[in-house]
C-alpha cells in the first residue's frame, strides 16, 4: 500500500547521537503502552508546536509553542486518568511529514469512568526532531 511505511519512526528520526538509546525505547514500546511524553522527550525539538482543534482549558490554548508548554498540554490532555487501551495504525510517512491513528480507551481516575477517544496525529520532522503536531479529533 503506497504511503505505509513497515517500521516507526520514520529513518529521520533514528539518524544522530541518541540513535542507540531511541531505538531502545522503540523496542520497548513507550508509545503503544500510551506513554506519550516520554516518546515526546526523545523526539520534540525544543521550538516544537503542539496544535489541537480547539483550547483545552483556559490555560491550555489550542496551540502551544516550546518544549514545556507542550509537556504541560500533554500531561493536561489525559489528566488523571489512565490509557487502559491503545490501537495504533500507521506511522503513513509522506515527505518530512507521518501520520498515527490513535484509538484510546481512557479511565478517569476519580470515577473510574471509562471514555473512548479516537485522533489522527500529524507530526512534522525537522534535523531528526518533530517540529510540529496536530492532533485532529471530535
Amino acid at each position: 500500500m503506497a504511503g505505509v511505511h513497515p517500521t516507526w519512526p520514520p529513518a529521520k528520526l533514528l539518524h544522530g547521537p541518541q540513535s542507540l538509546r531511541r531505538r531502545r525505547w522503540l523496542r520497548s514500546t513507550t508509545l503503544r503502552r500510551g506513554e506519550f511524553e516520554a516518546a515526546g522527550e526523545l523526539y520534540w525539538a525544543d521550538s516544537v508546536t503542539s496544535i489541537d482543534p480547539r483550547d483545552l482549558a483556559d490555560a491550555y490554548p489550542a496551540q502551544a509553542t516550546n518544549i514545556a508548554a507542550v509537556r504541560g498540554k500533554a500531561r493536561f490532555r489525559i489528566g488523571e486518568g489512565r490509557i487502559d487501551e491503545i490501537g495504533i495504525d500507521g506511522p503513513f510517512i509522506t515527505g518530512d511529514q507521518f501520520a498515527l491513528f490513535l484509538d484510546m480507551l481512557i479511565i478517569d481516575a476519580d470515577s473510574g469512568h471509562a471514555r473512548p477517544f479516537t485522533e489522527i496525529a500529524i507530526f512534522t520532522v525537522r534535523d531528526g526532531q518533530i517540529v510540529e503536531e496536530r492532533f485532529f479529533y471530535d
